[in-house]
């Protein structure tokens, strides 16, 4: 994946560089909402939870330096249940609920030409703070954070065309310039040096993308 993300760079780069100033009637923000499956970084995850991912849903609000270039804030939220386990007597130790919520400060590089085109590859790093929380039944909870980095790529297809009077609407109702599709891939890493353990994963993603 890191191949692809870097070949997509490669050639958004120059576009980036050749964009003009944002003119007037071209979107300023986006926001975007998606869900999808996180798969932790974590060793003997499906052990102790029964399965190797855990669902993921987040937001993130950007600014557009230029067409192609902007900065974002985003947040998320996953959770999973199992069971704790007490490794010296080799049973169960009760349920317990762990939770990641991970805080981000983007970049994103997005291959736009015009504002017709059907499909927009991007890229995209972050600075990334996951805070997490894990609560074991009759045991209380554990809490902390973990700073770290992450990296994302995608493709995002326009739906302004399905329905031009909605598109319309939106636009004349509510500023929405475009409104996109999108499907993408993140790497995060987020290391607990106390513990030496990688709150990262992997996450597969789709969501809506508005552009205003």
């Amino acid at each position: 994946m890191k191949k692809i993300i870097l070949i997509l760079l490669f050639v958004m780069l120059p576009v980036a560089a050749l964009a003009e100033d944002t003119a007037p009637d071209q979107p300023h923000w986006s926001f975007e909402v998606k869900g999808g499956n996180f798969t932790p970084t974590l060793s003997n995850w499906r052990e102790f939870y029964g399965k190797r991912s855990m669902p993921e849903y987040g937001a993130t609000l950007a600014y557009k330096l230029v067409r192609q270039v902007e900065i974002g804030v985003g947040a998320g939220a996953m959770s999973a249940t199992g069971t704790a386990f007490a490794p010296l007597h080799q049973i169960a130790a009760g349920k317990v609920t762990y939770s990641l919520y991970p805080i981000s400060l983007s970049l994103v590089l997005r291959g736009i030409v015009n504002e017709n085109q059907w499909i927009v590859p991007y890229v995209g790093g972050s600075f990334t703070r996951m805070y997490y929380e894990e609560k074991i039944e009759g045991q209380g909870t554990a809490h902390g954070k973990a700073d770290g980095y992450g990296y994302r790529g995608g493709l995002q297809f326009l739906l302004d065309g399905l329905d031009p009077d909605a598109a319309n609407s939106m636009y004349l109702e509510y500023g929405v310039f475009h409104t996109y599709f999108f499907v993408e891939a993140e790497k995060t890493t987020a290391k607990v040096t106390s513990a030496s353990a990688d709150l990262g994963g992997t996450a597969y993603l789709f969501g809506l993308l508005f552009e205003f």
